[in-house]
């Protein structure tokens, strides 16, 4: 018989009968494998029922004897696999060998052997098994996360074996008939859809001073913290706490810190990071980090140190933006601080005694983290204290001067650039928070000088490999971009000794410098990098000369220039996207608080036009500039010469000023949903300013210090801007405007009778709705008051409606208008048509043309005096033989020049005559190619 056959006879037989064969060879006792049947081994020789039910006995004596055989031989049996549908029971038999081991240590022995076994691959006898035997497969994976209540150092490491071979699954030993090996990744799947990972956690309270069974546990969770599933039940087991507060514990292997460290990462990334952020931040945990970065630090020697403690301080960092977290309770903000500064400012602190930092790839990032985590912490107001006992700003301020080529210096160029960006950059968030010692460390000047070696032509190659550097390669625009917004960031804390500091050094000019000179050394490479520095300079500005005219007089005509080249830039560039945008927000903004109330630079910026290139940007339809320019033309029309200025700009198809400002009002009100009919008239007099929101939010109480929505209404929109504009131009004489103009400027007109009339009936329903009553004198005046302003919204519809009427007379009357003047040119094209065929009878007909001649010579003797007088000379007027009936007289009108008279067709082409005729006349073309002199002379 062959294997096949012999396979399939085994597999036919009930559980515990025995084999028959046809073979002569003997079949041996149960228990008893020979190499031919271990290598078709069915899973058929043994029923595990029956090893259950042995198991689960407990009333014979020689029982224990009896059931570790039974284990060893369905060890023996299953030494190649697992099948998927006996595991069940192989679990139930494990599960049963566990709970013998308190009082029968023997079944120790028999438990680590099957836990063997389930490091082995799985085993498939149909492909559908795997959805089949599922529930049954995870139920028996999470059964290996409560085998490790056992105190048994030897099967708490053999689970933990067997649960890293699910992560490196190989082949079976030997193929088994019939079966198939189940996929690679089933275990895990399983072992997630079983929740192992919770009890494995769950298991390390259990090892709390068992360090190798805590490693291998630790060894199991970074291989299981790959899966997010896994994570979710680790985040819910409080793993990252359990785990962290461990760190510092002694490992001489230093597997416990990098396996820990390896899990935070992947809880951090894989699950809710605020949650881990929050179990972390507790003081154990952060103990525990702090004594082992102090460690690392002062002792690390090797790569591999180095890379740790950088990982433990990120982790730190992301903990540290946790407002709770007690980084200040446990010390480790102070140690920070001082591991920051440590390089630049000396310190007596014996933590750091005799420390220095290499130029190493780990230490460059160690320092560039530092500083990330220093600024982290200043968000946190106890810790600006600390800052202060930690000299901060002035470690940092070492970075601010140019760099020295012959003193040494610890860092590479490329690496001291990127420290000297990351160190500006951590001022700006700082030195605001510490401005008492920013103005004593003379940050000012500090900055000023800074930014002038940046200006200047020193020969200075930049790195810009950085994300501080980005755009700064072969110059100095990345530290000149820093160093302004350090400025910024100072200059807007509104501080008037720090402004009046920067001012006597000359800020303003310098930084006006500065613009014009980044405006003819920007180039497209650097287009974006520039657009940011001019937006800053600009607010800088704008923060220095804002309340103060004596700065606003500094700035001067040169401020102005340069706000004036911002407003002349290409429209299409405002959608580049490369900042242009925010530098046109800036110069309007500077247009504010540096040309506004000064009026040599109004005037000056009048005369350079600028209220022409305010009007421009108006026109561009951007919204997002309305209100700023409204505001300042608000303000300018202040000034008288403004008027002028306004009323003559055009724009496209000669759009006038007033024209432009009631079509944006007209836009406003339609986003704003305000109702209005087909005209622009009015329809609700009651309330004719009433915007969609305001009729969507019902009238509520408020206190008298809350503005209501019809008092907000103002400020959100461009409406009262547009009312203020108009009304300093004059609403009576603003040209240009059509009739639907007109309509719309009646409302503009009376925008505030409008406004105050709202305000006025809001406070009448609040009245209502709080059910107070008014004494009759108040109610009298509320009343006439409503009344009032209806009537003046009835009013102007009433105007409105004359003006459409009006208009649509006017309409008809240019109709008929223009239909008298189609009829007119019909008429005379008949006439002229009438005139041509007569003319064409005349020449084609002898009878016509004499009957036209002497109608003509009758015109013409009744058209003479009937007697002439006595002296007078007679003149004829006609030719006689003459037969012809069109004026004639001694005028020939040549129609077509003779071609001999003008050279031919190819007079004017590149073989043309090249020289006068000696015989005059006109130009002609000549057969002689070679030129010859011009004679001397002409004779006569």
């Amino acid at each position: 018989m062959s294997t096949g056959e012999a396979a399939g006879t085994t597999e036919a037989q009930e559980p515990g009968s025995r084999i028959k064969s046809s073979s002569p060879r003997v079949i041996p006792v149960v228990g008893v494998v020979t190499e031919d049947e271990e290598a078709q081994c069915t899973f058929k020789l043994m029923d595990l029922n029956l090893v259950i039910k042995l198991l689960e006995e407990t009333d014979k004596d020689d029982l224990e004897e009896k059931q570790i055989n039974s284990v060893k031989k369905l060890v023996q049996c299953y030494q190649n696999g697992l099948p998927l549908r006996d595991l069940a029971q192989i679990f139930k038999i494990l599960n049963l060998c566990a709970g013998k081991i308190e009082n029968q240590p023997r079944f120790i022995e028999s438990a680590y052997n099957i836990l063997k076994l389930c490091g082995l691959p799985f085993l498939k006898k149909k492909a559908s098994d795997e959805i089949t035997y599922a529930e049954d497969t995870a139920n028996s994976i999470a059964l290996l996360g409560d085998l490790m209540k056992i105190p048994s150092s030897e099967l708490r490491i053999q689970i933990c074996k067997c649960i890293v071979d699910f992560y490196h699954a190989e082949p079976p030993k030997k193929h088994i008939t019939g079966y198939q090996q189940a996929s690679s990744s089933y275990k895990i799947q399983m072992a997630e859809v079983g929740g192992l990972a919770k009890r494995m956690v769950q298991s390390l309270a259990l090892l709390e001073n068992q360090l190798v069974e805590k490693l291998w546990v630790l060894k199991v969770l970074q291989h299981l913290s790959t899966s997010e599933v896994n994570c979710t039940l680790m985040m819910k087991a409080q793993a990252a706490s359990g785990i962290c507060a461990h760190l510092n514990h002694p490992d001489p292997s230093g597997q416990l810190l990098f396996r820990s460290s390896e899990i935070l990462w992947n809880l951090l990334e894989k699950t809710s990071k605020e949650e881990i952020i929050q179990q972390l931040s507790n003081l154990e945990c952060l103990l525990a980090l702090k004594e082992v970065f102090k460690n690392l630090f002062m002792r690390s020697f090797s790569h591999y140190d180095r890379q740790l403690r950088n990982d433990i301080l990120v982790i730190t960092t992301i903990i540290a933006q946790n407002p709770g977290a007690p980084m200040i309770e446990c010390g480790f903000t102070r140690d920070l601080i001082l591991f920051a500064t440590f390089s630049e400012v000396k310190s007596q602190n014996p933590v750091v005694k005799g420390l220095k930092l290499s130029n190493s790839y780990e230490d460059f990032e160690l320092k560039k983290l530092l500083f990330n985590i220093i600024v982290i912490l200043s968000k946190d107001f106890p810790t600006v204290q600390l800052l202060i006992e930690g000299k901060v700003v002035l470690a940092l301020f070492t970075f601010v001067k140019k760099p020295e080529k012959h003193k040494m210096i610890e860092w590479s160029a490329a690496q001291y650039e990127e420290l000297q960006l990351h160190a500006i950059a951590t001022l700006s968030s700082v030195a605001p928070l510490l401005i008492e010692e920013y103005m004593s460390y003379q940050g000012n000047a500090r900055v000023l000088a800074f930014l002038e070696w940046c200006e200047s032509e020193d020969s200075f190659f930049s790195h810009g490999n950085s994300f501080h550097g980005t755009g700064g390669r072969g110059n100095k625009f990345a530290q000149m971009r820093y160093s302004l917004r350090l400025l910024r960031a100072v200059v807007y804390l509104e501080d008037e000794t720090i402004n009046k500091d920067l001012c006597e050094k000359g800020t303003i000019q310098q930084l006006i410098g500065i613009f014009t000179n980044t405006i003819s050394k920007s180039n497209d490479k650097e287009e974006a990098i520039v657009l940011e520095i001019q937006s800053d300079i600009l607010l800088i500005l704008s923060g220095l000369c804002e309340h103060d005219i004596p700065r606003k007089e500094i700035f001067g005509t040169e401020g102005v220039d340069i706000i004036l080249h911002v407003m002349k830039t290409d429209p299409k560039k405002l959608q580049s996207g490369l900042g242009y945008n925010v530098l046109l927000f800036s110069t309007l903004d500077s247009i504010w608080c540096c040309i506004l109330g000064c009026y040599p630079s109004e005037d000056y910026f009048l005369e350079k036009e600028g209220i022409f290139l305010l009007l421009d940007l108006l026109a561009l339809n951007q919204k997002k500039f309305y209100n700023l320019i409204l505001g300042i033309m608000v303000e300018f029309c202040d000034n008288p010469k403004t008027t002028a200025h306004v009323n003559a700009w055009r724009g496209k198809k000669d759009q006038t000023a007033a024209s432009l400002l009631i079509k944006l009002w007209r836009k406003e009100e339609k986003e704003l949903g305000v109702k209005r009919d087909k005209h622009g008239k009015i329809i609700d007099t009651k309330k004719p300013l009433f915007t969609s929101f305001q009729e969507e939010q019902k009238v509520m109480p408020l206190p008298a210090n809350c503005p209501t929505i019809a008092v907000m209404d103002v400020a959100e929109n461009i409406r009262a801007k547009i009312y203020a504009v108009l009304g300093k131009l004059d609403f009576e004489n603003l040209p240009g405007l059509s009739a639907e103009d007109f309509v719309t400027l009646c409302i503009i007109h009376r925008y505030l009778d409008f406004k105050i009339g709202e305000i006025w009936n809001e406070i009448y329903e609040e009245i209502k709705l709080e059910k107070l009553r008014p004494v009759s004198t108040d109610k009298k005046v509320l009343e006439t008051i409503t009344a009032a302003s209806e009537n003046i919204g009835k009013m102007v519809a009433s105007l409105q409606s004359e003006m459409i009427e009006s208009q649509a007379r006017q309409d008809v009357q240019n109709e008929q208008k223009f239909y008298a003047k189609i009829q007119a040119t019909h008429k005379q094209r008949e006439l002229a048509n009438k005139s041509w065929e007569n003319f064409l009878a005349r020449t084609s007909n002898a009878k016509t043309l004499k009957k036209a001649k002497r109608l003509q010579e009758k015109a013409v003797e009744s058209s003479r005096y009937p007697e002439r007088p006595p002296n007078a000379i007679f003149h004829r007027t006609d030719i006689k033989g003459l037969n012809t009936t069109v004026p004639s007289g001694r005028v020939v009108t040549v129609e077509s020049t003779p071609a001999r008279l003008v050279g031919g067709p190819l007079a004017d082409t590149d073989i043309a005559l090249k020289k006068l005729p000696i015989r005059g006349g006109a130009l002609q073309r000549v057969k002689a190619v070679k030129t010859v002199n011009e004679p001397k002379s002409i004779p006569t």
